[in-house]
């Protein structure tokens, strides 16, 4: 393993310039570089500070409601609820992915706090959905 990593790493450089001579001569533009902060590239929904804070939680009132409520509800507090495997991976169970929505124009203390108080509103609502549902 070592050995393969150690030869990876030194064709590294080789194959970055491959794909950026290959966007080149199909865009006719170069990546991005900047003097202060090297190469920028992001997927544009992570564009600012990039972070996406998420938690684990499992929510079964929410569950129970039904996933388009708790999407509703997650817009509402700038959330972004995934099944627990990843984007796409569907969501299975009571256990979900929540995070921030937003990745711009934000702090990364801000971002993080809305996670947190985000989730500590679902995690009450859902102690309240439960009792509805008599779990």
């Amino acid at each position: 393993w070592e050995e393969m990593s150690r030869g990876a790493l030194k064709n590294l450089p080789r194959e970055v310039k491959a794909v950026g001579d290959s966007v080149k001569a199909e865009s006719g533009k170069d990546f991005m570089l900047d003097a202060k902060y090297g190469y920028v590239h992001s997927c544009p929904t992570n564009l600012g500070t990039g972070m996406r804070a998420s938690v684990h939680v499992d929510l079964p009132g929410y569950t129970k409601e039904g996933v388009k409520i708790l999407q509703a509800r997650c817009e509402e507090l700038h959330l972004q609820p995934r099944g627990t495997r990843g984007e796409s991976g569907g969501q299975t169970g009571v256990t979900y992915d929540i995070s921030n929505k937003h990745r711009l124009g934000y702090s990364e203390v801000q971002l993080v706090q809305k996670m947190i108080d985000g989730v500590n509103t679902l995690v009450k609502e859902d102690r309240d959905l439960q009792k509805k549902h008599g779990m």
